[in-house]
């Protein structure tokens, strides 16, 4: 039997390669006789870039930029196996994590630091970028990444606007005369799994606005601001955002990025799957095995297993969700091509107690389900 293990992370346990490393280690104990491929994947958030690289032998590199509020961090992207393709996680230098609770003010955030990394990459002579855009603590459209590139944002003095959400109420010029040429030359994918506006009641104002520290007012200041911003992009980038799914994505970055870099909004876990060539691995197996940190109600809107489940549905092939716990809602997963689901937790434990011992207990149920599979087959 010719087995595919194709997971994502195991949120703050095992990336997404370990996981694979560790069902295929359990398997191998239960079903030696398995032919066992490993094919590591990701959704576009955290962890993407980690798949990616270990799923084409790539190699990571450093490089130092600005974080949110414009301090130096050292944030890390990668490089792929084919050395043309970069990809980076917009949170290394623009994430919320990188902000304390009681500095986070999406008014004065900036996205300046991805722009950084985008620049990098471009230093490195890549033709294709890959860049997953969850987890930021920006609200600013983007502009902080298109200064980074070269791009200018003039007051009515022409003037530079300060960086962050709430300055682009002071926006009267976006000038792209210096915006970097190279970035014409490259493909720029963009995970994006959410649909929401740049401004409204679904806005990245008033969606995400709330958790990246701003109040009710701030709220509305912000969304006039990105409202603005938009009038703009129309005028001197012709771009309308308000015609782009999923253009309120990361602050507004999700608009930026298609306006200045000519971007494409893709769903993450389709953007991993044809830079590891998932398809065609599916199409050699007799068996798929996924799998997440936790399976629930939710898993069915847009995570890797069901996209995984998905290509291995237009073969026929039964799929295995193997994860560490199970919640409330899981069930829905059958519906959207999973057959079975196993958790790896036998009982009560605490989350610090997983983390301290991750592998013992995916490989043990990996091995169960080796197990249950060898006498499947030989009965």
């Amino acid at each position: 039997m010719n087995i595919l293990i194709a997971p994502d992370s195991f949120k703050e346990t095992l990336t997404a390669g370990e996981a694979a490393d560790t069902i295929a280690k359990g398997l191998r104990r239960g079903f030696p006789a398995a032919n066992l491929s490993t094919s590591p994947m990701a959704d576009g958030g955290e962890g993407t870039v980690d798949a990616l690289v270990e799923a084409t032998n790539g190699r990571y590199v450093s490089a130092d930029v600005e974080d949110p509020l414009g301090r130096t961090v050292t944030a890390r992207y990668g490089l792929l196996g084919d050395g043309e393709t970069a990809a980076i996680e917009m949170a290394e230098a623009s994430g919320i994590h990188l902000v304390a609770e009681d500095e986070r003010d999406p008014k004065i955030t900036s996205t300046f630091g991805t722009g950084e990394l985008i620049r990098d990459a471009l230093d490195h002579g890549v033709t294709n970028m890959i860049i997953g855009i969850g987890g930021s603590a920006t609200n600013d459209g983007g502009a902080g990444m298109a200064e980074a590139l070269g791009a200018r944002f003039l007051d009515a003095n022409r003037e530079p606007v300060a960086r962050g959400g709430s300055a682009l109420n002071e926006l009267a010029v976006i000038d792209t005369a210096n915006l970097d040429p190279r970035l014409k030359n490259v493909r720029f994918r963009i995970a994006c799994d959410v649909d929401n506006p740049l401004t409204g009641e679904r806005g990245a104002s008033a969606v995400f606005g709330p958790q990246k520290g701003a109040s009710a007012d701030d709220i509305a200041q912000l969304d006039a601001a990105l409202a603005r911003y938009a009038g703009y992009l129309a005028r001197d980038v012709s771009i309308d955002p308000s015609a782009i799914p999923g253009s309120g994505a990361a602050g507004g970055l999700g608009a930026g990025m298609v306006a200045f870099l000519d971007a494409e909004l893709e769903s993450g876990a389709t953007i991993v799957a044809d830079e590891t060539n998932l398809a065609a691995a599916i199409a050699r197996a007799d068996l798929v095995i996924t799998g997440e940190g936790g399976i629930n109600h939710q898993t069915v809107y847009g995570k890797t297993p069901i996209h995984v489940a998905k290509l291995a549905k237009t073969h026929n092939l039964p799929v295995i969700a193997l994860c560490g716990t199970i919640s409330l809602g899981y069930e829905t997963v059958f519906d959207a091509g999973i057959d079975a689901v196993f958790s790896a937790v036998t009982g009560p434990v605490t989350f610090d107690e997983l983390k301290a011992d991750p592998i013992t207990p995916v490989a043990t149920a990996a091995e169960n389900l080796g197990r249950l599979l060898a006498m499947k087959l030989s009965s």
